[in-house]
């Protein structure tokens, strides 16, 4: 199982100040130090922590995987274009919210996005969904012809006892699996409610920030790193 650290939040405490530091670049170089698959990074449109001056660095100095979170817009898609990110996830962005609110909604007004995924594939980039755990938005993610998706495990996070969204997960990546897409999750997820998670042997890759930027304030980036690979790494 593969882990992708988000570091967005590294950049927003440098926009807070409006100061080069602390440089996400740095911090990716800290987080593949630690032991992760890949770095994560969401570039928004108003650009409140993450840039395209960060993407581009992190395109030619990560030696993991980088993948790009973003909307499906026209712009977006020329920037990735030009920098050719190992990967992209696409996600639905709402103006003014602290951070994602759900997954992509794919069943209305999505008639575009298999041409949009296509051009960005004929680029060599893989192209992902961030969805909630539906059958009905995985067959549509299928049919656009979606490589992988990344479901949204912020239901389950909000309450690790909840069992019912742990069978909705699980059936979940299970039906995507069978159409031959990988299958990742995401969102709320930290170093506790993580362990049920990991039973899911459908899930192959996790993406996670916030949890790990805050242990970082304690024990540093490269340790808390460290501390969430071994936890993914040690599932059977």
């Amino acid at each position: 199982m593969d882990l992708s650290v988000n570091i967005d939040h590294i950049a927003t405490l440098r926009e807070a100040r409006r100061e080069l530091i602390p440089d996400p670049v740095h911090a990716a170089v800290e987080a593949e130090l630690g032991g992760c698959d890949g770095i994560t990074v969401h570039l928004r449109h108003d650009r409140r922590h993450i840039n395209e001056r960060d993407i581009r660095i992190l395109r030619e100095t990560v030696r993991t995987e980088l993948n790009v979170e973003m909307s499906a817009t026209q712009e977006m898609e020329k920037i990735m274009a030009m920098i050719r990110p190992h990967r992209i996830t696409l996600v639905p962005e709402t103006s003014g919210e602290i951070t994602t609110q759900g997954g992509l909604n794919l069943l209305t007004g999505r008639t575009t996005l298999k041409k949009y995924i296509k051009r960005l594939q004929a680029k060599n980039i893989r192209v992902g969904i961030f969805l909630d755990p539906d059958i009905d938005q995985i067959k549509a993610a299928l049919k656009l012809g979606a490589q992988y998706i990344e479901i949204n495990t912020a239901g389950y996070c909000a309450n690790a006892n909840a069992r019912s969204e742990i069978v909705r997960i699980t059936r979940a990546a299970r039906f995507a699996l069978r159409g031959h897409m990988a299958v990742h999750a995401g969102h709320g997820i930290d170093y506790r409610n993580i362990c049920s998670l990991l039973s899911i042997p459908e899930i192959t890759g996790y993406s996670i920030g916030f949890a790990i930027v805050a242990r970082a304030v304690f024990v540093g980036l490269r340790r808390a790193v460290e501390d969430m690979a071994a936890l993914i790494k040690g599932a059977p």
